[in-house]
């Protein structure tokens, strides 16, 4: 069964701010069967990876990270806004096309050598995507993928991030 992803995704004008076209996914994880296709087909390709942990970003991507870690039987890791993790973390400039934020995790977030998942909602200028990875790498973690259901291909993200880390795989479902 193929489910046309796209067509659960809605554009809204003007938001967060003025000139943006935001890409709403809450159709996409509404629809049971658009949400486990969504899973499903990132679950495939996560799965030849052989992650063995898998890292959400805030926030959107929570939903997937989290139902793909279930569908992979393995654990769940999260990347935060600075402030909003409570021990102690590591931190890293994590600037994005709205604003220059830090993100954290909690320093045994992932272990030495252990081999992450990253998964997000969607892939823009591939900035978040980009500090995501330097994060999980700093605490020592193997990133052996990066997984997202939207890329917005005219701004060039998934390029930005396979220069900025050679050799990780990247994933996307939908590319407008």
């Amino acid at each position: 069964m193929t489910v046309d992803l796209k067509s659960h995704i809605l554009d809204v004008p003007d938001f967060p701010k003025p000139g943006i076209v935001f890409k709403d996914i809450s159709p996409l994880v509404q629809s049971a069967e658009a949400f486990n296709f969504a899973i499903d087909r990132l679950a495939a390709w996560a799965a030849l990876k052989k992650p063995e942990i898998v890292a959400g970003i805030e926030s959107r991507g929570f939903l997937f990270a989290a139902a793909l870690a279930r569908d992979l039987r393995m654990g769940l890791t999260v990347i935060r806004k600075m402030g909003k993790l409570p021990r102690k973390c590591a931190s890293i400039e994590a600037p994005n096309e709205y604003a220059v934020e830090h993100f954290e995790m909690h320093e045994d977030g992932v272990a030495p050598g252990q081999r992450v998942l990253i998964v997000d909602d969607l892939i823009a200028t591939g900035s978040s995507s980009i500090s995501a990875i330097s994060l999980v790498k700093q605490l020592g973690g193997e990133v052996v993928g990066f997984g997202a259901v939207v890329e917005l291909g005219f701004l060039k993200g998934v390029e930005a991030i396979r220069e900025a880390h050679p050799g990780i795989a990247v994933e996307t479902l939908v590319r407008f």
